[in-house]
C-alpha cells in the first residue's frame, strides 16, 4: 500500500477526453514527512508514521518537538501511521505524489466527516415519521415513534437508532479515480467527493 496525506481545498468540475463534465476534489499535498518507522522487533507491528501541515511551536509540547526534531523537520498539524507500506522509506524523508501517483490509479480517500451537531433521526437516520396529522397528531412527522415495550424487557436496547450527534466520524471513500496530477502546484484531483471540509487533512492510498 501506497498511501500520502494531503489537505483538501475544495471541489470543482473538469471535462475529460469525451467531454463530459466531471465532478472532481482538488487535494494540495506538499512536504508529507516520515516521522517515525516501527519495526516489529521494537513495536511489535511494521508502520510507517506519516506528518503534514506546519504548526507553530509555541502551541506543541516538547514531547512532540523532541519527535519531529528527530526527524530533522518542523513541527507538523496531522499525524498517521500506515500499515504495509510497500515503498522503501527513511527518516525524514519528503513524500511527493509525482513519484507515488500516476493518472488514472484506483485510490481510497480517508477523511473525517464534517461534524452536523445533534441531530433528529429524520436527518440522522432517514425516518419518514407517521407521514400524516390524520387524528389530531399536529406534531408527530419527526418523530422517532415507540423505543421499546413496557413490561419486558423495561429498557430500551443499546444501538437504536436515536437522535444524537451526526457526522465528525472517520469515513473512507473507495475507488476513486485520479483524474489529474499538476506537479508544479502540487495538486492530486480526484473524481467525486471526498469526506470532510475545505482545508480538512485526508489521507490517500493506492493498493499496488
Amino acid at each position: 500500500m501506497v498511501s500520502i496525506i494531503g489537505q483538501k481545498l475544495g471541489m470543482t468540475t473538469i471535462y475529460d477526453s469525451e467531454g463530459n463534465n466531471v465532478p472532481c476534489t482538488v487535494i494540495h499535498s506538499k512536504d508529507c514527512v516520515v516521522t517515525q518507522l516501527k519495526t516489529n522487533e521494537k513495536d511489535g507491528y511494521s508502520a510507517v508514521q506519516l506528518a503534514y501541515g506546519n504548526k507553530k511551536e509555541k502551541n506543541t509540547n516538547s514531547s512532540l518537538l523532541g519527535h519531529f526534531k528527530a526527524a530533522n523537520t518542523t513541527a507538523k498539524q496531522f499525524v498517521t501511521e500506515i500499515r504495509d507500506f510497500n515503498i522503501d522509506v527513511q527518516l525524514g524523508d519528503i513524500l511527493d505524489i509525482s513519484t507515488m501517483f500516476l493518472e488514472g490509479d484506483i485510490v481510497n480517500v480517508i477523511g473525517k466527516s464534517k461534524g452536523k451537531g445533534f441531530q433528529g433521526v429524520v436527518k440522522r437516520h432517514g425516518f419518514g415519521g407517521v407521514g400524516s396529522r390524520t387524528h389530531g397528531q399536529h406534531n408527530r412527522e419527526r418523530a422517532p415513534g415507540s423505543v421499546g415495550a413496557s413490561s419486558y424487557p423495561s429498557r430500551v436496547f443499546k444501538g437504536l437508532r436515536m437522535a444524537g450527534r451526526t457526522g465528525g466520524q472517520r469515513v473512507k471513500v473507495s475507488n476513486l479515480k485520479v483524474l489529474k496530477i499538476i506537479n508544479d502546484k502540487n495538486l492530486l484531483i480526484i473524481n467525486g467527493c471526498v469526506p470532510g471540509g475545505k482545508n480538512s487533512f485526508v489521507v490517500i492510498e493506492k493498493n499496488i
